[in-house]
């Protein structure tokens, strides 16, 4: 296992690491709490040492489950990240930034998850806020409080949109300590790449998450759910199809790319599935052939290359407002 500093914090985290969306049922139903749990012991046996969560995954299922488990390993073995900021399937109720709430939300999290303290503690999805400067005035000097009184080590911000990530970080009164965004730095759409010196220059680790695209970069494809146009996902199953051609699993090559990328400190993978941790970590351990390398590059040059956009900017934010704005008007 390759381990890399976050930022300017005194976290060596391992180059991959374990996202908890997957212990909340996110990708898949009624995942065993069985199987769950030989994916945390056989991920920490391997040098993985950092966690991801947050109240959202499952609605507090993932921090649950993770509660159950992990007073069985010591404190000190592992790191651990929550979130803050998203909560309800419900519009209405999903999004949450005011102080208040988000003190309340990490006591919650901390009693679910077992710990007297997290290691980071992140603003998730911030793009959804209705204004970002309730975000930099409002949220993230809550998280400083609680910074102030031993219930996390650090503090970060989450989202799709690295535009938004960068403004809150320029208005911020608060040392934001790390960055998390998903998708973009992966093998469909690597363009967190031309960010990171924004974030390097100001000390802060970049977490990269979800290096197969949400399942897109998949045999078995995205949940209906998934917010990539057509052309997207078009392009990613034939890419997929290619692979399996050519004797390659197109997860592999995704997971290969995001653990070799420069700057960026760790990726999140989420799997329920302790095969699915195997074939990462053998991937993470040995790497991929000479012959699966041409194949990446082909398969960017053949298939992402020529699309039109490879991301989804705005989509779930406009479907969010136009709930809210229905919910109004009833």
């Amino acid at each position: 296992m390759i381990f890399n500093k976050l930022g300017q914090t005194d976290m060596e985290v391992s180059v991959y690491s374990l996202g908890g969306s997957a212990f909340g049922n996110v990708y898949s139903d009624d995942v065993p709490d069985e199987s769950m749990f030989g994916v945390v012991r056989k991920a920490f046996s391997s040098g993985v040492n950092m966690i991801d969560t947050a109240p959202w995954y499952g609605q507090g299922r993932s921090e649950e489950f993770l509660g159950n488990i992990l007073p069985t390993f010591g404190r000190d073995s592992f790191y651990l990240n929550t979130k803050v900021g998203r909560y309800d399937l419900d519009p209405a109720k999903m999004f949450d930034f005011s102080a208040e709430r988000v003190m309340q939300s990490l006591d919650k999290s901390l009693q679910l998850l077992n710990v007297p303290y997290v290691d980071v503690l992140q603003a998730h999805d911030i793009e959804f806020a209705p204004d970002i400067k309730l975000v930099a005035n409002e949220t993230l000097p809550a998280m400083q409080k609680l910074k102030d009184m031993g219930k996390t080590r650090y503090i970060g911000i989450t989202g799709y949109s690295i535009d938004i990530l960068k403004k809150v970080i320029e208005i911020s009164p608060v040392k934001v300590d790390t960055v998390l965004s998903y998708c973009q730095g992966s093998l469909l759409n690597n363009s967190l790449q031309d960010d990171l010196y924004f974030f390097e220059s100001r000390g802060i680790g970049v977490i990269n998450a979800s290096g197969v695209c949400m399942g897109l970069l998949t045999n078995h494809g995205p949940r209906q759910w998934h917010p990539a146009s057509q052309q997207i996902k078009d392009a990613c199953r034939k890419a997929s199809e290619y692979c399996k051609e050519r004797g390659s699993d197109i997860a592999k090559l995704a997971t290969h790319f995001c653990v070799t990328q420069p700057g960026i400190a760790t990726t999140l993978f989420s799997t329920a599935k302790i095969s699915e941790l195997e074939s990462s970590l053998t991937i993470v351990e040995q790497g991929i052939t000479e012959d699966e390398k041409k194949l990446m590059a082909e398969v960017m040059e053949r298939f992402f290359d020529p699309l039109e956009s490879r991301s989804w900017h705005n989509v779930e934010l406009e479907q969010y407002w136009n709930e809210i704005s229905k919910a109004k008007s009833q």
